[in-house]
Formats: C-alpha cells, sequence, structure tokens
C-alpha cells in the first residue's frame, strides 16, 4: 500500500524560516534510510503558502485566490510518498522522523492513498487509461492478478 506522510507547517516554514544545516542533514539521513529500506518513493518540501495559490470550484467557474493562507495550522510544508506494507508500517516510518527536540511543535498526518484496486469493479472498468497503469504497476512487482 502507498501512504502520504504529510508534514504540516509551522510559524517558520510559513514565513519562509530555513531549517539549519544540522536539521537538513538529519533529514537527509532520514529519507537515506527510507530510501535505502526501499520504502521512499517521493518527497520534497513546500515554499510557504504565500507563494502559492488556491483554486476554488463549485460557483461555476474557477476561482484563484493567491496566498498567503490563514491557519498555519491547516496548511502543508512538506510531504513524503511511502509504499509500505501496511498503516502501521508508515506510522512506524513518520514517528522516526528528525525533529522530536524541535523548537516549534509539529505534525506529521498519515493517509493511505487510494489505488485503483480499492474502487468497486465497474469504476474500474470505466477509467481503462488507470486500469491499464493498475496492471503494468502490478506485472512490474510481479502481482500478475488484475
Amino acid at each position: 500500500m502507498r501512504c502520504m506522510l504529510i508534514m504540516k507547517a509551522t510559524s517558520a516554514s510559513e514565513a519562509g524560516v530555513m531549517p539549519g544545516p544540522e536539521i537538513f542533514a538529519a533529514m537527509d539521513e532520514f529519507n537515506g534510510t527510507m530510501i535505502k529500506a526501499g520504502v521512499m518513493l517521493g518527497g520534497e518540501g513546500l515554499h510557504p503558502s504565500s507563494a502559492g495559490a488556491r483554486v476554488k470550484f463549485g460557483s461555476g467557474k474557477p476561482v484563484v485566490v493567491d496566498g498567503p493562507f490563514a491557519e498555519t495550522k491547516e496548511l502543508l510544508a512538506g510531504y513524503w510518498i511511502l509504499q509500505v506494507k501496511s498503516l502501521e508500517e508508515a506510522i512506524e516510518w513518520a514517528s522516526r522522523c528528525p525533529g522530536h527536540d524541535a523548537s516549534e511543535e509539529f505534525e506529521i498526518e498519515v493517509r493511505r492513498i487510494y489505488d485503483l484496486a480499492d474502487f468497486p469493479q465497474e469504476v474500474i472498468d470505466a477509467v481503462p487509461n488507470e486500469r491499464a497503469a493498475l496492471l503494468a504497476q502490478q506485472q512490474a512487482a510481479g502481482n500478475n492478478t488484475p
């Protein structure tokens, strides 16, 4: 299963304050450990919301709202995509993230990523491009079950 570890923003990350070299080194070691374990598929840090925008839907026409956005605790500072055996394994990896003694409290949210196989067959049949990608992914992983 794939999971996303979502690093929530802090007031420092939203202000664009870069962590010191010791935090970058610890994070590099953490990422390297996940890569060597074969669980990390990707991950990146995000610029503050002041450098971004939101596109809102539902009023007939998309509406663009430029950042920054309020409520720092609801914003994202970065993410990892992991391939793990269970949600518990993803939580264990999140628990190993450096920064336990950070000056500002931070949070990592752990969420499963939907795979096409999580959907009913009629949905899978309705998206032939996704189905082809799923079959290729399963074959690459050595699982020939459609």
